[in-house]
């Protein structure tokens, strides 16, 4: 109940409550026919009591008159009693029959009409019956029929009411799928009407937290670049190869920094999409290993060329940073890069991690004791994975710290 939709829920209490009130209806005709039957029968025994036994042997008209205005019964001449008589040998059906030892009271429905033939040892007669139409029948259909029909205008006006949720849904998830322009638009000021301006509040005031974090990133970065660019050209002119060395390292280090954060400021963007191609492993690793820029081999290759769909250069920047990691924190000389199915893994051999893999992944994360590094290159991993529909796993084997690239339809 508590996954239940809103919707779905709506639904089912008009679909029980709509199911309530037609068994209700159906069991009140029933009831409504018996009680009818039970009348009827009552009514055609006391027209039989009354003609045989409680009427007198020789009435007088006026007499008769009365009883028969009171029992609502018009008696019919000769020509009409042959007429119907005929009729009732053809398909007259017996409704009632009473009798005593005087005589014989029966009750005959033809073409919707009844007709009560009295036998008495000292005359015969038969009568129409005209009761006056009793409308409580009629009165109990319409106003089920009306109720019916009200519930289900409620039940439509409902569902009118909250169609507009399905719309703010759409726009929300437009805006959640990084489309910075959607709007949330609504017209009325009812309750939706308000979450739908708050909504519209919030996607006005992200778009400018962003528009201000990727103006201030990018001020940053350019205005950085150009006090390290003259740091460098100055540095190399010292004299002091262990100073310039140290300065060196240091202007590296701060060009390391810029390209991550420029990295991170690319990924992140709620509005990035990537640009997927069809591309063989090995070439994905040749462009890592140019990526990692560094003199020496100290790269195991163990992979069957696998196909991947995935966005080259972001792919290359992931996998670079998995195999610097285990060059920069590894206690063995080389890393290992092997294939596992249609699974990646990056192993290098050292301690464990003292903490679990969702610790590393945030940005600026890393061991205590490390001095290299800015903690940013597993959170840039994660990030990339996540964009290209891939998520990065961690284990600890034989004294190998192992990260696997998983494919998420794999899992």
């Amino acid at each position: 109940m508590k996954n239940l939709s809103v919707s779905t829920f709506i639904h089912t209490l008009f679909s029980v409550a709509i199911a309530i009130l037609i068994a209700t209806f159906i069991l009140f005709l029933s009831w409504d026919e018996d009680r009818r039957k039970i009348e009827e029968f009552k009514r055609y025994q006391l027209i039989s009591i009354t003609f045989l036994s409680n009427l007198k042997l020789s009435p007088d008209q006026e007499s008769l008159q009365k009883l028969y205005q009171e029992l609502h019964l018009q008696p019919l001449d000769y020509n009409q009693s042959l007429v119907v008589k005929k009729k009732i040998e053809q398909r007259g059906n017996t409704l009632f029959s009473g009798g005593s030892s005087i005589g014989q009271v029966r009750v005959f429905a033809i073409d919707g009409e009844h007709y009560i033939y009295v036998q008495h040892i000292s005359y015969h007669l038969l009568f129409k019956d005209y009761i006056p139409k009793n409308y409580f029948f009629e009165i109990a259909v319409g106003s089920g029929l009306f109720l019916i029909m009200l519930l289900l205008l409620l039940y439509l006006a409902v569902l009118k009411k909250l169609s507009p949720l399905k719309r703010l849904h759409q726009q929300i998830l437009q805006f959640a799928q990084g489309n910075m322009d959607t709007r949330i638009t609504y017209e009325y000021n009812d309750e939706i009407g308000k979450i739908a301006q708050s909504f519209d509040d919030a996607i006005v005031h992200i778009k400018e937290l962003s528009a201000s974090k990727n103006l201030f990133m990018r001020n940053l970065m350019h205005e950085l670049k150009t006090p390290i660019t003259k740091g460098r050209i100055v540095v190399e002119m010292l004299e002091d190869e262990s100073t310039r060395q140290i300065l060196v390292r240091a202007f590296e280090r701060m060009n390391e920094l810029i390209s991550e954060l420029a990295q991170i400021e690319r990924v992140t963007t709620q509005s990035f999409k990537p640009h997927t191609e069809y591309v063989m492993l090995e070439t994905l690793l040749t462009q890592s290993r140019k990526l990692l820029m560094t003199e020496r081999d100290c790269v195991k290759v163990n992979i069957q060329n696998i196909g991947l769909l995935v966005d080259v250069k972001l792919m290359a920047i992931a996998i670079k940073n998995l195999l610097d990691n285990g060059l920069k924190y590894g206690k063995g000389e080389c890393v290992t890069i092997q294939t596992r199915g249609s699974s990646i893994e990056v192993l290098s051999k050292g301690e464990p991690l003292k903490h679990p893999l969702s610790y590393y992944i945030e940005p600026f994360s890393q061991e205590e004791k490390r001095s290299r590094g800015f903690g940013l290159g597993l959170y840039i991993v994660h990030n990339i994975l996540e964009k290209l529909g891939y998520h990065l796993t961690y284990h600890f084997e034989a004294g190998e710290n192992i990260f696997t690239i998983i494919p998420s339809q794999a899992t």
